[in-house]
């Protein structure tokens, strides 16, 4: 894809690729999406995290305008969903979980449907086609046919078809479920490149070490709220615990230390903030029971451990706490 692309739909600058408002959606007696606000700067890589129903799926289809939310307002950069949704679409790539590609056609055919369905026809399309299919690896696949390929190729497939128009915001439901190794390394290095490119990418996944190599802002989505947001660095500095574990070869010993120390079995856990640097105070603590010490780890917290950290046994959107605002400005922002 050409460096030099145009701006997100001729969005002044500082106008959000992503703007939600007070969003909510229920199915019945159930609550999807309760008074969600999100604010996504453009140019920038958004994880949406959350355990299976705590609301991404929707989320993305009701900025995609496959769903109409019960209240609340949706603007792609700074068009509103509502007032001007075809203008909107234009600016929006939908990959869904569920492949929506299509068999008997070819590679460069179902890609040339998505380009004509965008308005490009002809060279243009031509052109678009070529500058996706490279960087996913697609250009000896072309005049196969998509029911012929592997799932990886046709996860590979299914994302160009969303990015085959340019849009100035991507959403990616789960695009790596089901990949290989090398089809989730390109698929990754292609969302850094879109970003360093000037597009916002919203990436649903529950493999979050994704997250983590794509160095993202994260929103965690919980019982249909915003529970909490900010960078990886952020988050794990916020929310983990460090700790220094200790394990015995026989009844651990007490020690008397500064720091909390919880016992599991054999084990002795300290919790601190920078464990690499008092674990020497640690073991002088232990004095003779030292010779009972059988191994020593240094923990440190993960975006995996936080993320378990903060969604158990939170209250849900019936609970009356409105986990979504930001105390100083009432929104959720990012960028």
């Amino acid at each position: 894809m050409p460096a030099d692309r145009r701006p997100a739909g001729g969005a002044a600058p500082g106008t959000p690729a992503l703007s939600v408002r007070g969003l909510r959606k229920s199915y019945g007696d159930t609550t999807a999406l309760d008074r969600v606000d999100l604010e996504i700067a453009q140019g920038t890589i958004v994880g949406l995290l959350g355990h299976n129903g705590a609301g991404k799926t929707t989320l993305m289809s009701l900025v995609a305008g496959l769903r109409r939310p019960d209240a609340g307002e949706i603007e792609v950069l700074g068009r509103s969903m509502a007032r001007d949704a075809r203008r909107a679409r234009r600016e929006l790539g939908l990959a869904p979980q569920e492949l929506g590609i299509y068999p008997p056609l070819t590679v460069r055919q179902n890609l040339r449907f998505f380009a004509e369905l965008a308005g490009l026809r002809g060279r243009a399309a031509r052109q678009r086609i070529e500058e996706v299919a490279e960087p996913l690896a697609l250009n000896a696949l072309m005049d196969r046919r998509a029911a012929h390929l592997s799932g990886g190729e046709q996860r590979r497939v299914h994302t160009a078809m969303a990015l085959v128009h340019r849009p100035g915001l991507v959403l990616l439901d789960e695009p790596t479920a089901g990949v290989d190794v090398e089809t989730r390394a390109r698929i990754l290095a292609h969302v850094r490149e879109l970003a360093a490119q000037g597009t916002t990418v919203c990436y649903s996944t529950h493999y979050l070490p994704e997250i983590e190599e794509l160095a993202a802002d994260v929103v965690v989505l919980h019982r249909g709220r915003v529970l909490t947001r900010g960078g990886v660095d952020e988050l794990v500095r916020r929310h983990g615990d460090s700790a220094v574990e200790l394990v015995f070869s026989g009844e651990p010993p007490a020690l008397d230390l500064p720091w909390p120390v919880t016992r599991h079995g054999d084990r002795l856990r300290v919790r601190v903030e920078q464990p690499q640097l008092v674990t020497g105070r640690i073991l002088a603590a232990l004095g003779d029971a030292a010779a009972g010490l059988s191994a020593l780890r240094v923990v440190k917290p993960t975006l995996d451990s936080v993320f378990l950290r903060l969604t158990a046994g939170t209250p849900g959107p019936d609970a009356g706490e409105d986990r979504n605002r930001d105390e100083r400005t009432g929104a959720v922002r990012h960028g």
